[in-house]
């Protein structure tokens, strides 16, 4: 299976114990863009930054190319077990202060009382339990692996479509090329005819047959494509074998095209007939869209 290395997935879930009184929204997005090499970038709710290097091996083993964006968002436990401890001797001295500020400005300090000092910093202080980081990570991993069901789908489903362009677009310049192989013969039987008129023109009487056969070859063996032809249609079947077999292939699909371009410049660089250079820019502009759909299959 060929796959495309866009895609994304999302899920969105929570948690609960057994006992249903324990429970957390955890959500996983996946999405990635084509490039050169696998990069994976993880972005994990702080505080739960120990599921990350996990779960981005876990994701690095299921992909072979493409810059991917991990976005994990973990919930606090509904009932996680906290500690609020009091620093009463930071109380103390900020009840003193409002007092004393009450005294010098001769305003009545009925204002002051125990929720107000505590709202000033560092009065309260809450200390989470530890958490268990397996059994997070054991909480975080289904998510994990829904989104990343749903993005590998979509991956392999754009793959698909790829494929079927690519191969569609291979059929169409390999009737091109027929059409050049065809062609070709004609174009030396035109330009004999053409040099015998010509040359008949010059010297007023019938020329040299063995001359115009001998200047015919020449022109024939000048302009012939039958070799790059022939490598064109091989590199095609090299092409439908490499998608057929899927894999990790972009690499190697890249290379292909680069030879069918250097076939079809030395086909251009032969080519003398307006009829079929025409033929090989639109060959070009096939391997061209080809191409830019193989930067994107991974």
């Amino acid at each position: 299976m060929v796959n495309s290395m866009t895609g994304y997935g999302r899920c969105e879930m929570t948690t609960e114990t057994p006992d249903g009184e324990e429970s957390r929204n955890i959500t996983v997005e996946i999405k990635s863009v084509n490039h050169r090499y696998l990069e994976v970038g993880m972005r994990v709710t702080r505080d739960f930054s120990f599921i990350e290097d996990p779960i981005k091996k876990y994701i690095s083993s299921k992909l072979n190319r493409g810059k991917v964006d991990v976005y994990i968002s973990v919930g606090n436990s509904e009932n996680a077990e906290a500690e609020v401890s009091v620093n009463m001797s930071l109380a103390k001295a900020y009840a003193e202060a409002l007092s004393r500020i009450s005294r010098e400005c001769h305003e009545a300090a009925n204002d002051v009382t125990a929720s107000l000092i505590a709202r000033y910093p560092d009065v309260l202080t809450v200390r989470k339990a530890p958490e268990d980081e397996e059994k997070i990570l054991a909480e975080v991993m289904p998510a994990v692996d829904s989104a990343l069901k749903d993005f590998l789908e979509m991956r392999a489903a754009e793959g698909e479509r790829m494929k079927a362009d690519v191969l569609s677009r291979c059929e169409t310049i390999l009737s091109i090329v027929g059409e050049i192989e065809e062609r070709a013969p004609q174009i030396v039987a035109e330009y004999k005819e053409k040099l015998t008129e010509r040359i008949n023109e010059l010297i007023g009487f019938a020329a040299d047959e063995q001359r115009i056969v001998t200047e015919a070859a020449i022109f024939a063996d000048k302009i012939a494509v039958d070799e790059e032809t022939v490598r064109l249609r091989s590199h095609f079947v090299q092409m439908q074998n490499v998608l057929e077999k899927g894999g990790a292939v972009g690499r190697k699909l890249d290379f292909i095209v680069q030879e069918m371009n250097r076939e079809a410049n030395t086909i251009g660089s032969k080519i003398t007939d307006a009829q079929l250079a025409h033929k090989v820019v639109d060959i070009k502009s096939e391997l061209e869209k080809i191409r830019e759909q193989i930067q994107n299959i991974e």
